[in-house]
């Protein structure tokens, strides 16, 4: 079992590689990236819309709030991991980009 030091080792280097992949294609997207606190904004003009990524330190998950849903991720040895589908974080969030805005 993961502590909360190990916790927000993992989350933080995930959520970070994340960040510069966005950052990367915020100029091919409609979409611009915002962190604070901790979190990744990533925001839409057309159609409007945020995405929510954030760490949640007591269930050690990685949480996306996005098209009206909550999208919890637990760390495997493969990285954050959507349960029900088998996606990784960043494959996952370019899904739910491209959903968003075809």
């Amino acid at each position: 079992m993961m502590d909360d030091v190990q916790f927000r080792i993992v989350a933080d280097e995930a959520i970070e590689a994340l960040k510069r992949e966005l950052y990367a294609a915020e100029d091919d997207g409609n979409f611009e990236v915002e962190e604070r606190g901790g979190a990744l904004y990533v925001v839409f003009e057309e159609p409007a819309g945020k995405f929510v990524i954030t760490p949640n330190s007591p269930v050690r998950q990685i949480w996306i709030s996005a098209q009206s849903t909550s999208f919890k991720l637990d760390y495997t040895g493969k990285g954050f991991v959507l349960a029900r589908t088998g996606e990784v974080l960043s494959p996952l969030v370019k899904r739910l980009i491209e959903e968003h805005a075809p």
